[in-house]
């Protein structure tokens, strides 16, 4: 009987809950990023040396694209999208250590930050429009939309995790079965190839979030605005 390629033998437990390479991987790489921001903002200077100005250039580059995309102030959500862009980079990108798979290549970790996802767009939607306003959105344009426009925020959910989780696996899968037919320095390429892969895939999924908590707290404009636009 062929065993599930998806099933991953823990590497040991706590209590009666098993702990796998993908947990051990995530906490590592959430225990370097945490130290990692630490370390380089402890020390800010108003002349910034050159590690606080690629730091600066990061962070200015989120707040770019953010306000470019949800057209606001990118404050509120600068911490959480940029976060979430090195996250499932650095997890991408660790694929480069010998024996170790990318979190990210395992759906249960596409599934936890979709996860993330889905409660920051219900938590900045309630939080611009309220309760009431929030769910009033469901309604839009007509009462009609409301099962496809709660399939629609379901559904975005998942758009999330399938492509991640299939872009990422197949990188792995193809370097892995390349690696064993054809020795070491052959993937060389396909590695190269997986790096800005797994860039691409950690900007995408950053900017579909971004997508998201924008057209949740994007204000709908009244009839009375609507007027004014078409004159």
């Amino acid at each position: 009987m062929m065993d599930n390629p998806l099933s991953i033998e823990p590497l040991f437990h706590i209590g009666p809950v098993p702990i796998t390479q993908p947990v051990v991987v995530t906490w590592a790489i959430m225990l370097a990023l945490g130290v990692f921001s630490f370390v380089v903002t402890r020390h800010l200077r108003i002349i910034p040396t050159k590690t606080q100005t690629v730091l600066e250039l990061f962070v200015t580059t989120i707040e770019g694209q953010v306000r470019d995309v949800m057209n606001g102030d990118p404050k509120p959500y600068r911490s959480l999208i940029g976060t979430i862009f090195l996250f499932i980079l650095v997890a991408n990108w660790s694929s480069l250590i010998p024996g170790i798979e990318p979190p990210t290549a395992h759906i249960e970790t596409d599934a936890a930050l979709a996860f993330i996802v889905f409660v920051a767009i219900l938590r900045f939607g309630i939080g611009s429009r309220g309760i009431r306003g929030y769910l009033a959105t469901f309604a839009e344009p007509t009462w009609v939309m409301i099962p496809l426009n709660i399939v629609e925020q379901i559904t975005r959910t998942f758009s999330l995790i399938v492509r991640l989780f299939g872009n990422v696996m197949s990188g792995v899968f193809v370097i892995s079965i390349v690696l064993s037919l054809a020795g070491l320095f052959v993937p060389i390429p396909l590695m190269a190839l997986d790096l800005l892969t797994g860039a691409v895939q950690a900007y995408i999924f950053a900017i579909l979030a971004t997508v998201f908590i924008g057209a949740a707290v994007a204000e709908t404009p009244s009839p009375q605005s609507k007027e004014d636009i078409s004159q």
